[in-house]
């Protein structure tokens, strides 16, 4: 049997976990707070560890979901991190959304210990992971991927080689490009339909069937109509680290962007006006008072 690691225990990294088990790989936890990490290792009769170098010790394909590239430099670093545990032989997998410089940072010496090493970020949400129906992209060596690939379609029903290490990552950034536009436009949508006197059900249900009406737009329904119980998918705090990434990938590669750069604006304002840990749907709630709109109407 195949073991697969797992550092980051979140709701993405624990939905990964459930269907890599579901698809019987063992499945070895790290947390940085170890609870999750052992709560998970006990649902899917996996075991949980005290350091992110036993998970590589551990595992043949190790998969970390960390918040940011702060984290992944902490995890994969020093004494106690992934990179000391890398072994001829496994491959190191970071799903993380992070600048393509991060992974590529760590390349000389993943090789050194034979171990291969990938940028695999992932698009779609929670539910996503747990049917295996997640987009992966991925940076790095035909022969890694080739390692890799047995784990990752299971998490997946398209893996895309984009390229050399840290494409994957930039993939990522671009992808989500469009979704934090979407996001945007939405709210958009839904607060000139609803202040014109549209019933806010039926103007989703019209964007929903739309030409524009993506995968995106039906999951995040119940964000926008019912955001005191929907359950929070991205948070506001997260969007906005993804799009600073995204502005500054632009800038070094020569890009204007000013629809992120505008999305980054609004989503700024509406978390320093809420609370960062909202859902992203919730810059709907900024829209309607920079323009008037009473909220009752939707």
């Amino acid at each position: 049997m195949t073991a697969v690691g797992l550092l980051g225990t979140g709701r993405m990294g624990s939905a990964m976990g459930r269907a890599l088990a579901g698809a019987g790989f063992e499945v070895v936890t790290w947390n940085r707070t170890p609870g999750p990490a052992s709560e998970l290792a006990d649902v899917v009769g996996g075991r949980s560890v005290a350091r992110p170098r036993d998970v590589a010790a551990a595992a043949d394909v190790c998969i970390s979901m960390l918040a940011d590239g702060a984290a992944v430099v902490a995890v994969y670093t020093g004494p106690d991190g992934v990179l000391e545990g890398a072994r001829p032989g496994n491959v190191l997998c970071d799903a993380s959304t992070v600048p393509p410089s991060t992974l590529r940072q760590f390349e000389v010496t993943a090789r050194a210990a034979g171990a291969g090493l990938l940028d695999t970020p992932v698009s779609g949400s929670v539910g996503l992971a747990e049917s295996g129906k997640l987009t992966i992209m991925v940076g790095g060596s035909d022969d890694d991927l080739a390692v890799a690939r047995p784990v990752l379609e299971v998490l997946a029903g398209t893996v895309f080689h984009m390229g050399p290490l840290g494409s994957g990552a930039a993939m990522k950034l671009a992808v989500n490009t469009l979704i934090f536009g979407l996001n945007q436009a939405l709210a958009e949508g839904l607060t000139l339909a609803t202040a014109a006197g549209i019933p806010v059900a039926a103007a989703y249900d019209v964007l929903t069937a739309s030409a524009a009406g993506a995968p995106f737009v039906a999951y995040k329904r119940a964000a926008f109509l019912e955001p005191a119980t929907a359950p929070v998918a991205f948070s506001l705090d997260l969007a906005a680290k993804d799009l600073r990434l995204i502005t500054a990938l632009a800038a070094s590669v020569g890009v204007e962007m000013p629809g992120a750069a505008t999305d980054l604006e609004v989503i700024e304002a509406t978390a320093a006006a809420i609370g960062g840990d909202h859902d992203m749907a919730a810059v709907i709630s900024q829209l309607r008072r920079s323009t008037g709109t009473e909220e009752g109407r939707a």
